[in-house]
């Protein structure tokens, strides 16, 4: 047994400070010139200049903080020397994925406008302007052409040029060789800014192709692509081909067939562990593309309408210790951008993470449930797959807890829980007894509230004596303003650790103190008594 008097300290001492040995630091490597070129400096500053921007946040990913500090320098170089106002912020940490712009961050530093490199999603914003650097690299063109030619034999062939933003800037030069070898088929994209498009954020140069004429094509893609994006555009095009670029000169043809079938194999196990859980977690992934607050409120509203309960978390960045905290919510699905959205299976999740896409065929019934050739990873799509609420589902809306009503014309006069129908997991084969919690509770209520009123008597005091033993039987279940919540009966009757400090028999009481409050770079103690001055760190 421990002798602590008190809880532990769990927080770092200020002088405790993590030292970086100079030798150890990376260093950039690019040319003046070619830091230009990659950061584009030129074109930012002239955006700037020409809006009048005088906060900027620089937004890069991890591998390219290297190069932030000059990135600033070249920007003051190429900005007015006159104009000392102007000051540049760099977001060395994104909140969520690296792809998204990170406007939490920004705000904090009161921006006006972030420059976001590397490449992105391009999903729509929802407060801030942004300019977008997607920092292109070298390609060696005679590379690409024979890889091409060797795949591709017959000149007739229909082929989609496309190209990771990093390497966008190759793309209409390669067409125009290959058409000029007698390609005359090939056709190039350019980068438009819809995530929810055919082909996500890219359209074919030249006339408007039909959707249906797109699936003629092949796509020979520049760049491994993230995961999502395969999955999305397996179905879209007649076959897939990817050209990894390890280095500029040896880029190396690979046939992506077999590993998104595997992969979508794999998403459709997982949207059918959804389909038993009774407890789903909205995971919020992103606070900045533009529509995440209605679907959250719209997920929140179909998995009501199917009798489960959900909770909305936001925990940053994810990882599956984060998650695991939660361990009565029995499956996931993440609000975030199309790319964000796809959670990678082999990462050590305790439970099922899913996209909005799976989630909606998780809540179909078994009848209709099917899995087709579509597919998608975000929230950009859900607002056109929506269908009105009828009366039914307004009453649902209104209670508060997705409850169906209760069913007048049950065969043989069963109502209630027993009314419903079984739910079994396709996986296991097992009867699945908790899928609608929140049917189940107050069906069952009502069930028994029938029962004990016996075969007759006055109808008034019947309805009187259902009215209370539902009361009754809900108050057993933990709730939350009267509503009953799976979660906080988890809490109550299987978690056993409530936390630090819950070894004492008895919590000696303290003096209160008044915590910081403001912006991370400018913290006011207290309400400003005392020497008045803020504590800027």
């Amino acid at each position: 047994m421990s002798d602590l008097a008190a809880p532990p300290v769990l927080s770092t001492p200020d002088d405790h400070i993590l030292e970086v040995p100079a030798a150890a630091m990376p260093t950039s490597t690019l040319s003046d010139d070619a830091l230009k070129t990659t950061y584009e400096i030129a074109r930012t500053a002239a955006e700037i200049r020409g809006c009048g921007w005088k906060t900027i946040a620089l937004q890069f990913p991890d591998h390219m903080l290297v190069d932030a500090p000059r990135v600033v320098e070249s920007l003051r170089r190429e900005l007015p020397a006159g104009d000392v106002a102007t000051r540049i912020h760099i977001l060395a940490d994104t909140s969520y994925s690296a792809c998204c712009v990170d406007e939490v961050a920004a705000e904090h530093a009161d921006a006006d406008v972030v420059v976001h490199y590397g490449r992105t999603c391009l999903s729509p914003t929802s407060r801030l302007p942004v300019i977008y650097v997607y920092t292109s690299h070298e390609l060696h063109h005679p590379a690409v052409i024979r890889e091409f030619t060797s795949e591709f034999g017959d000149k007739e062939s229909r082929v989609v040029v496309m190209a990771d933003l990093t390497y966008q800037d190759h793309v209409d030069g390669l067409v125009k060789e290959l058409n000029t070898l007698g390609y005359e088929n090939v056709v190039a994209t350019e980068v438009v800014r819809d995530p929810a498009g055919v082909i996500p954020n890219r359209r074919i140069s030249g006339p408007e192709r039909e959707q249906e004429l797109l699936k003629t094509y092949s796509l020979f893609h520049i760049s491994d692509p993230p995961a999502s994006l395969l999955l999305a555009l397996q179905s879209r095009f007649a076959s897939l081909r990817i050209l990894s670029t390890p280095s500029p000169a040896s880029p190396s043809l690979d046939n992506p067939t077999l590993r998104t079938a595997g992969l979508l194999r794999r998403r459709f196990a997982r949207v059918l562990s959804l389909a038993s859980a009774g407890v789903v977690g909205i995971l919020v992934n992103t606070l900045s593309v533009s529509n995440y607050l209605s679907s959250i409120d719209l997920l929140r509203e179909r998995i009501a309408r199917a009798g489960k309960k959900s909770y909305t978390v936001v925990v940053g960045k994810l990882n599956p210790a984060k998650l695991a905290n939660f361990s009565e919510v029995e499956g996931w699905v993440v609000v975030g951008c199309w790319e964000s959205g796809l959670v990678e299976e082999d990462a050590g999740y305790w439970r099922p993470v899913v996209t909005p896409f799976e989630m909606e065929v998780a809540l179909m019934g078994e009848e209709e449930r099917t899995w087709g050739g579509e597919w998608w990873g975000g929230i950009e799509k859900m607002k056109t797959r929506d269908t009105p609420l009828g009366e039914a589902g307004a009453e649902k809306e209104q209670d508060g807890h997705g409850d169906a009503p209760e069913d007048e014309d049950a065969e043989d006069g069963v109502q209630g829980e027993e009314s419903l129908p079984p739910q079994f997991d396709l996986r296991t084969g097992k009867l699945v007894s908790h899928s609608r919690p929140m049917q189940l509770t107050i069906q069952g209520a009502r069930s028994n509230a029938i029962v004990v009123g016996g075969g007759g008597g006055d109808t008034k005091s019947l309805e009187g004596r259902s009215g209370a033993l539902a009361k009754r039987v809900v108050g057993e279940l933990a709730s939350v303003n009267g509503v009953a919540s799976p979660g906080a009966e988890y809490l109550r009757s299987k978690r056993t650790w409530q936390g630090l400090g819950s070894d004492f028999d008895a919590e000696a009481s303290t003096v209160v103190e008044e915590g910081r409050s403001g912006l991370a770079r400018g913290y006011r103690v207290g309400d400003g008594d005392g020497d008045g001055d803020d504590a800027r760190h």
